[in-house]
């Protein structure tokens, strides 16, 4: 849909650079062609696997391409109404798609706002009468093509969200019943300190019997949004608890560690102490060698609680580690507050830090800032000989 949605974005805009450029309206064709340029871009986003981002900015494009043009060039008239308006009434449902995922005030916003626009133009003549408004021998025939036009959009956004909304219910049914039949999976990612294996972060993995393996970046959100993930969580916690049981009882793991990944959902339940305490008891695991990793979005909620938690489960002995760090806007100012033990460095710095002198700056800080407040630094996502030769020359050993 959002390849889709690019290219009628570009074509339309070229059409209309096109028209324009015959009338000599050159700071409209300049508009156009920026446009085409950025329908370009979220194509390219989406080429990468960045659906967010291109998704937001083909939204931004369309919404200013759709009201630019009702408020200058398909101004109504006695004979022809206005019409390129009726392709708000699309986007605003392509949006509802779009933005299913995002927070409350996005989720929202952005369809009322194509939604409310759609309403002024409907029911107003409201436009700015310039030479470059359409005459109304060429608005007839572009009534008929942008009604029919809009129409399919709603058809077709309607058709998706359907398909969509089948295959969730479909897909949340299946996870329920993985976690009965026990297709789930979790996979041991090595942590590395001094070039000698110490630990590992438990990641969940789901191979299904007919789809084959799973992407957490599927199941994990529909598990948070069908309150799966309680149920998930405590599978998760509880396997990982059993694998450090089992590699206690030979010499060679004895050592190491396992750190789990807890969701906010979970970490916001009243008895979350009780419910890791109980599962460290029954699994007779030494707590020292379990790490719960927490992420920004985990912390957003009552810090005095979180705070709490985190100090009664360190006075058994677990540890707690901050993922994915760097990459939000509190981050120092949770360092004053909690009780860490480890802080993460977001795999997107390690990754370019070698070709990037300001993500190899900006990983030369945070193992300073850790180093300085004595809390240990792992690096995430390091692949290559280089990656880990630049951080030893830091003062980060440990990466994963």
């Amino acid at each position: 849909m959002l390849f889709l949605g690019s290219g009628i974005s570009a074509a339309t805009c070229l059409m209309w650079a096109v028209y324009f450029s015959l009338r000599g309206g050159w700071l409209i064709v300049a508009i156009d062609l920026a446009t085409v340029v950025l329908s370009g871009v979220g194509a390219r986003l989406t080429w990468q696997g960045r659906t967010r981002a291109a998704s937001l900015l083909l939204l931004a494009v369309l919404y200013f391409v759709v009201s630019g043009n009702a408020l200058f060039f398909d101004i109504p008239s006695a004979q022809v109404p206005r019409s390129v308006h009726q392709y708000l009434l699309g986007l605003g449902v392509v949006s509802c798609l779009l933005t299913r995922d995002e927070p409350v005030w996005v989720r929202h916003g952005i369809p009322l706002t194509f939604l409310l626009t759609y309403a002024v133009f409907a029911a107003s003549n409201v436009g700015w009468v310039t030479s470059f408004v359409m005459p109304d021998n060429v608005r007839v025939t572009a009534s008929w093509v942008n009604t029919l036009v809009a129409l399919f959009t709603v058809y077709v956004a309607v058709y998706v969200i359907q398909n969509d909304a089948r295959e969730r219910n479909t897909l949340e049914g299946e996870l329920r019943d993985a976690l009965v039949r026990g297709e789930l999976q979790l996979h041991y990612q090595p942590q590395v300190a001094n070039d000698r294996v110490t630990g590992a972060e438990a990641l969940v993995r789901w191979k299904h019997p007919k789809r084959g393996m799973v992407s957490p970046g599927e199941f994990i959100p529909l598990a948070e949004r069908t309150g799966l993930m309680l149920p998930l969580g405590d599978w998760v916690l509880r396997t990982a608890c059993l694998q450090l049981a089992d590699w206690r009882k030979r010499p060679e793991t004895a050592g190491l560690t396992v750190a789990v990944n807890v969701s906010a959902l979970q970490f916001s339940q009243a008895d979350f102490v009780a419910r890791v305490l109980d599962c460290v008891a029954q699994t007779g695991i030494d707590p020292s060698r379990l790490k719960i990793e927490l992420t920004e979005s985990t912390l957003a909620h009552d810090l005095d609680d979180i705070v709490a938690k985190m100090s009664a489960l360190k006075a058994q002995g677990i540890g707690f580690s901050l993922d994915d760090f760097g990459t939000g806007f509190s981050s120092l100012s949770y360092l004053r507050q909690l009780p860490l033990d480890q802080l993460k460095i977001d795999q997107s710095f390690v990754a370019n830090m070698l070709n990037s002198t300001k993500e190899a700056a900006i990983v030369e800080l945070l193992v300073s800032l850790g180093r300085n407040l004595g809390i240990q630094l792992i690096a995430e996502g390091v692949e290559t000989v280089a990656q880990r030769q630049f951080l030893q020359s830091l003062g980060c050993d440990t990466y994963q």
